[in-house]
C-alpha cells in the first residue's frame, strides 16, 4: 500500500503545491488534483508537473460531460509527456447538479459514457490506427446526418510517451462499480469505510473483477480521509472539520433519490441519519446537518486518534483492498507524519 493525498479545489493552489513539493520528500506517491466549479484540473496539474520530480499526478475527478473524450486523452498525454511519464487519468460522471447545473449540458448515459470515453482515450493513445468510434454515446467522425458530412478519421499528432496510462474511475452505484472493476486500472471510492465496503460493493466488484481482461493487472483502490494522531479533544476538534464536508455530499451533493452519496449512507446502514442530513441540508440548516452526521460514519471514514488506533485504521483500509492510502494529513507537522505512515507500510 502506497499513500496518496487529495488536493484541495478551494484555497490558493500555489500553497498547497508548495505542501506537495514538501510530503514528496517524505514519500508521497500520488497526488489527486480535483475539479468540481472552479479552477480546472489540467492547469494546476501541469504546474505540479513543473514542480515536482517523482510524484503521480492524478485528476480526481475529470467530469468527463465537460470535455470530449478525444480531448481528454489528448490532456492525459500531455501531461503524462511533461511529466516523464507520471500521469493519472481519474475520471467519473459527477452528477447533474453541476454538470446540468453549471455546464448545461445534458446528463444522460453515463454508464455508457464512462466506458466509450475510456475505450477512445485507449485508442487514441495506442496510436495504431485513425481514430473511429461507433458507440451508443460518441460516434467519431461525426456520420453526415449527424454532421457536415466533412470529417475524416484523424490519429494524434505527438506520439504518447505511454499507450497505456492508468485510467481510475470514481464510481458509487453498483453498475458503475461493477464496470470500473471490468475496464479501468483503478478505483476511486469516496466516503469509504473499509469495514463496510464488502457489504456495499463486494458483489459488483467481484461481477466486474470476473469479466475483467488478465493484462489489465489487479484492481487499485485508493481510498482514505483525514489522517491525524492524537488524543482527546484535540481529536474530537479535528474530527468536528471532516462533518461539515460529510453532510455537503450526504445532504447536498444532488437532489431527493438524485445523491449518489446519500444513498451509499443508507446502503452503509445510515438509513435514518442520512435522510434528516438531507433534509436539513435542502432547507439550508447546514449546521444542523453537519451535526447530525454519526460520530461513528465520522470516525470509520478517517484516520485519526492515538497512534495505536491509527495503525489500526490503515491495516482496516488495506484488509480492504485499498493499495493508495488517499490522506490529507493533518497537525503541527504533516510531512513527518506522512513519514511515520510511510515507515507503518514498509
Amino acid at each position: 500500500m502506497r499513500i496518496s493525498m487529495p488536493l484541495q479545489y478551494a484555497g490558493d493552489p500555489k500553497a498547497s503545491v508548495d505542501r506537495v513539493v514538501e510530503l514528496e520528500k517524505a514519500g508521497l506517491d500520488t497526488v489527486w488534483v480535483a475539479e468540481a466549479y472552479g479552477f480546472d484540473s489540467p492547469t494546476l496539474m501541469g504546474y505540479i508537473a513543473a514542480r515536482t520530480e517523482t510524484v503521480n499526478i492524478g485528476s480526481a475527478i475529470l467530469p468527463m460531460y465537460t470535455r470530449t473524450p478525444a480531448l481528454v486523452a489528448m490532456t492525459a498525454a500531455g501531461l503524462d509527456d511533461l511529466s516523464d511519464g507520471r500521469a493519472i487519468l481519474g475520471l467519473g460522471a459527477s452528477g447533474p447538479q453541476v454538470i446540468e447545473g453549471f455546464h448545461g449540458v445534458p446528463y444522460t448515459k453515463p454508464l455508457a459514457r464512462t466506458r466509450e470515453t475510456i475505450e477512445i482515450c485507449r485508442k487514441v493513445w495506442a496510436r495504431e490506427d485513425r481514430l473511429t468510434h461507433d458507440g451508443s454515446v460518441f460516434q467519431v467522425p461525426l456520420p453526415p446526418e449527424t454532421g457536415t458530412g466533412l470529417g475524416k478519421p484523424l490519429k494524434i499528432i505527438n506520439h504518447p510517451r505511454r499507450a497505456e496510462i492508468p485510467v481510475y474511475v470514481a464510481s458509487l452505484g453498483v453498475k458503475n462499480v461493477a464496470m470500473t472493476a471490468e475496464i479501468a486500472d483503478g478505483w476511486l471510492p469516496h466516503l469509504f469505510i473499509p469495514e463496510k465496503a464488502d457489504l456495499v460493493w463486494g458483489e459488483a466488484l467481484a461481477e466486474g473483477r470476473a469479466k475483467r481482461d488478465p493484462s489489465l493487472g489487479d484492481l487499485e483502490i485508493s481510498a482514505g480521509g483525514l489522517l491525524a494522531i492524537g488524543e482527546g479533544e484535540d481529536t474530537r476538534k479535528l474530527l468536528d472539520l471532516v462533518r461539515p464536508m460529510i453532510a455537503l455530499y450526504v445532504g447536498g451533493m444532488g437532489a431527493k433519490g438524485r445523491n449518489f452519496y446519500n444513498t451509499v449512507a443508507r446502503r452503509y446502514g445510515y438509513e435514518d441519519a442520512a435522510e434528516r442530513i438531507q433534509d436539513l441540508y435542502l432547507d439550508g440548516r447546514r449546521d444542523e446537518a453537519a451535526a447530525a452526521v454519526p460520530d461513528e460514519f465520522v470516525e470509520l471514514t478517517n484516520l485519526v486518534g492515538p497512534e495505536s488506533y491509527v495503525r489500526e485504521r490503515v491495516e482496516a483500509f488495506r484488509a480492504a483492498g485499498v493499495t493508495k492510502l488517499n490522506v490529507t494529513p493533518v497537525g503541527d507537522d504533516p510531512t513527518a507524519l506522512v513519514e511515520k505512515v510511510r515507515g507503518w507500510l514498509s
